[in-house]
Parts: structure tokens; sequence; C-alpha cells
């Protein structure tokens, strides 16, 4: 039976990806505007460099002007982080039937809380942006452990807010060495979310793949009725 779930938030609830690619070319475009002489695929190339080192840095402009120019214009980084700020706002948006089915889980008094590995305010502003701030008992984000997935930290911390054993709770994520690894270490059942897959993951060890989150409802219904019929029968 599954009587709780965890979920990730970036490219699980929301298109983290096409976010963040919006809005760096949109940062980018407005540094050109405001005298930036760097052309935009050599600038996009040393953002991305930059954030392989951990996508929620949020200096990363400081950090690619200082790189460029051993200084930073702040005109220039005014304009991007302006940029930067208004097309991510445009485009942090809900993969399909999110909130169609957090609501069936809701209604099946299926507790839920979310892991992320930003800081605290960077998670709550996506959540709150994205407008589900009612469905979840907590958000527990890098600030609440000062370790990230796979660590068994902050799974730990999310069995511990839901009060339910690791075989009674579904990890929900699309990072398969992070979210997936992470939570079968613990013994914390797993669903993929294949539609988020930016890793090219071809096999990713969970439990379930999702082509779309509201699969998830049907897993629960499916779990969650099944056990009590088996009981009848081997009483019967």
């Amino acid at each position: 039976m599954i009587k709780s779930i965890i979920f990730d938030i970036d490219n699980t609830l929301m298109d983290f990806m096409k976010m963040k690619r919006a809005a760096v070319d949109a940062a980018i475009d407005a540094m050109i505007d405001a005298g930036l002489s760097t052309p935009k695929e050599v600038m996009s190339k040393k953002i991305y460099d930059i954030y392989k080192e951990g996508i929620e840095q949020q200096d990363i402009f400081d950090k690619v002007l200082l790189q460029e120019f051993g200084a930073i214009d702040y005109r220039i980084l005014a304009a991007g982080i302006v940029g930067y700020r208004r097309a991510k706002d445009g485009n942090m948006t809900l993969y399909p039937h999110v909130n169609m089915t957090l609501t069936q889980l809701n209604k099946r008094a299926i507790p839920m809380v979310v892991i992320s590995d930003a800081p605290r305010l960077q998670a709550w502003l996506r959540i709150v942006s994205l407008g589900l701030q009612h469905y979840f008992e907590k958000i527990i984000t890098f600030d609440d452990t000062n370790e990230r997935k796979p660590s068994p930290k902050p799974f730990q911390f999310a069995l511990d807010v839901l009060k339910t054993a690791p075989e009674e709770t579904l990890m929900v994520g699309d990072w398969a060495e992070r979210d997936i690894a992470g939570a079968k270490a613990l013994g914390i059942r797993t669903a993929w979310a294949k539609y988020g897959n930016t890793f090219d993951t071809k096999d990713s060890g969970a439990d379930y793949e999702l082509g779309d989150v509201y699969e998830l409802v049907g897993i629960i219904d499916r779990e969650n009725s099944a056990r009590p019929r088996q009981a009848l029968e081997r009483k019967s």
C-alpha cells in the first residue's frame, strides 16, 4: 500500500530546463543591449559551463562577468538579472495534468511533501509561483539538512514528516542518480518522471516509469485497492 508521496520539483512538477533556457537567453539579450560585447553563443556557453558546477547558483552572472572581464559592469549585470527574472516568471509552467493529479491525490487523503536541492527561498518561490503551496505538508530543501540528494538525509527527513514507512512511501522524480537511487537506498518505492528526462537516461531503475504525471493516480488506486482484496481472498 502507498500511504504517502515525495515529489521532486524541477523537471517533475515543472519544466525547469525550458524555463532556464528561456531565462538565460533573455538575460544575454538584455546584457548585449546594455553594452556587452561578447557574442551571444559564447556567453551562453560560458554560463552553462559554470552551471555544470551547480544549477542553483544565484550569482551566475557575477561569476561569468568576472571570468570574462575581470570586473563587473553593474549596468550589464543589472540588465541581465532583470531580463532573466522577467523571462523566468513568464516561462515557469507546470507539466500537463499536475494540478489534476495533486487534486486527485488530495481527495484520496495521500499526504505529500517536496524534496528540493534548491535553497529554501528559491524552492518556495517556485512552489508559490506555480500555485502549489496548498498541496504539500512540507517543502524540504537543502537548508533543512545541508545535504543534497542522493544523500539519505533529505529522504529520512521526509519520512519523519510523513510518518510512513519506506515501503509505504513513493518518491517521484526525474533524476535517476539522485531522486531514484537516493530513495531506493532507504527502501522507498520509486516512480521515474520519464517525461522530464533531460539526461538521456535509458534505465532509471525505478519501480514505475511515468509518461504522464497523472499515471500516479492509477498507480495509487491499483496499489491501495489490490491489497485489501488479496487479504480477503487469503482469509476465505
